[in-house]
């Protein structure tokens, strides 16, 4: 009886010391990091959201389908391009998925309202293109991330470029909303030539031949546009059928690019772009990441997708850095603000209001021997690039 009793102790005691030596740690308490990404999906700008998810496809297969060290689970929400969609996706991917992070969003005004959200839930949220200026300045937060820029930033190294060349006599056209609103202002706050008109068209339009008629009667020296996803792809062609690509030089940002190309072909030829990154970029991730997906796809990626992707791999560093304890969000925070991952567009760092500092680049659309036509840099227009509103930040 009493040996028994022993042996009971004894067994006991092992049971409770193998319990106690094999207790899951952080990384293997969470089987898994839950990232939910969301984009445009359907509609005429649904193909920059396609860009989007296979280039943050891409990211994963990169890391061995493993984010953090850690099996990944994705949830792709469609936000249909509206603010009130977006956040309905956000709320089901915090309450039902039970996401760690949210990522992705094109649109600025669906960012303004998303964000509060994902926050005000204490997750991160890691935008990968809209770079709406009050989330720079004075309602960043220390839970927002975001791996593109702000909007204003790109505008403001083509007015600088304008300034410098001396090009006077400015038209200026932008949808109607905050990026629209905000790129106008980035390059005026450079550019400090005459600008003819300032016109502002309809969210989604898709039939420029008034506003291209009141251009072509104003007659300016040059013409600078923000029109991203479908909307520029119909202004791009629409602009050459008038035959003014010939005639007035054409300056636009986040409108030719490796969408737009394959669909308006020649209409792009000689446009002027300003970006923070290009395919010819020459850093080993990014060729990396540009053979790739060529060979996945059989397409060039888009800076819509270099971002995502970017995105993918911040996470994968906040994880790794806290060894996979997703609870520990200030210590992911703390290991992004470093930004030590390798980025497509070669390394960068952080502001205190979390959007790059960063290079731009003056590229132009070329036709290469073989026929195809690719966006090429030209100059370096601004290194190591801050926003005009971090100062506005509370986070200094």
């Amino acid at each position: 009886m009493r040996t028994s009793f022993r042996s009971l102790i004894a067994g006991a005691v092992v049971v409770a010391f193998a319990s106690f030596a094999f207790m899951p740690g952080p990384a293997a308490a969470q089987q898994k990091v839950k990232i939910g990404f969301i984009s445009t999906f359907s509609g005429p700008q649904g193909v920059m959201g396609t860009y989007m998810k296979e280039s943050v496809e891409l990211a994963i297969e990169h890391l061995g389908g493993k984010v953090g060290g850690l099996p990944v689970e994705m949830f792709y929400g469609d936000d249909q391009f509206k603010p009130d969609v977006g956040v309905q996706v956000a709320e089901e991917m915090l309450k039902k998925d039970n996401v760690d992070f949210v990522s992705g969003i094109i649109w600025s005004n669906v960012m303004m309202a998303v964000v509060p959200v994902v926050t005000g839930a204490n997750k991160i949220m890691i935008g990968t293109n809209a770079g709406a200026s009050p989330l720079a300045g004075s309602q960043c937060n220390k839970l927002y991330f975001t791996t593109s820029w702000n909007n204003d930033q790109t505008p403001e190294a083509l007015g600088k470029y304008l300034q410098d060349q001396g090009i006077n006599d400015l038209y200026v056209m932008a949808p109607n909303y905050q990026a629209g609103k905000d790129m106008v202002a980035g390059l005026k706050r450079y550019y400090k030539g005459r600008i003819a008109e300032e016109v502002y068209t309809k969210m989604g339009q898709q039939d420029y031949q008034a506003e291209i008629s009141q251009l072509r009667s104003k007659n300016p020296k040059a013409v600078f546009a923000f029109y991203p996803g479908g909307m520029g792809i119909q202004f791009l062609k629409q602009y050459d059928q008038a035959g003014l690509r010939d005639q007035i030089p054409l300056y636009t940002v986040y409108t030719v690019d490796e969408i737009s190309i394959p669909a308006v072909k020649d209409a792009a030829v000689g446009v002027y772009e300003a970006r923070y990154w290009s395919p010819d970029l020459k850093n080993p991730q990014n060729q990396r990441f540009v053979a790739d997906y060529k060979k996945k796809y059989g397409k060039l990626p888009v800076f819509y997708g270099a971002q995502s992707y970017d995105g993918i791999m911040l996470i994968d560093s906040a994880v790794r850095a806290v060894k996979g304890n997703l609870k520990d969000v200030n210590g992911m925070v703390k290991a992004m603000e470093k930004a030590d991952f390798p980025s497509l567009r070669g390394h960068f760092t952080y502001n205190v209001n979390h959007h790059p500092i960063q290079n731009f680049y003056l590229l132009k659309s070329v036709k290469v021997p073989n026929g195809d036509i690719e966006m090429h840099i030209q100059k370096t227009i601004f290194e190591n690039y801050k926003d005009s509103y971090y100062q506005e930040c509370k986070m200094q």
